[in-house]
């Protein structure tokens, strides 16, 4: 069972994965039948929900290669350890544009992640 330090080390090492464009380091922690639901998923395939792993690297793959720069700064972490859900809240800078969003993950009993739901700000931070 994760607790609070294991999601907080969880999510630095995630943005930095992110930062280096590492996929499969991200998707390392990602159950193969994992659920990926993202409103960049609709812009990019066509649709907000992903199912399994090979089709989330296949969406992640397609959404990088329409990316110049990116680089994601941790805010905060929220952990519900009864829920085993963890809150990534960040700052995404890509391509010179900034937005909060906050990275949804749920984890199985083994600490894996099994579901994933992605929430973007609508408006541009400076």
């Amino acid at each position: 069972m994760l607790k609070r330090d294991d999601a907080v080390k969880f999510a630095n090492e995630w943005a930095a994965a992110w930062n280096a464009r590492d996929i499969e380091l991200v998707l390392a922690s990602f159950r193969e039948d994992v659920t990926f639901v993202s409103p960049t998923a609709l812009a990019v395939v066509g649709t907000p929900r992903i199912q399994g792993k090979p089709a989330l690297r296949a969406y992640w793959h397609q959404a990088m290669s329409r990316i110049g720069s990116l680089r994601f700064s941790l805010r905060r972490v929220v952990w519900d350890a009864a829920t085993r859900e963890l809150a990534i809240v960040y700052l995404s800078h890509i391509d010179g544009r900034s937005k909060s969003v906050s990275e949804n993950l749920v984890f199985d009993e083994n600490g894996v992640v099994s579901s994933a739901e992605v929430f973007h700000g609508v408006a541009e931070v400076n």
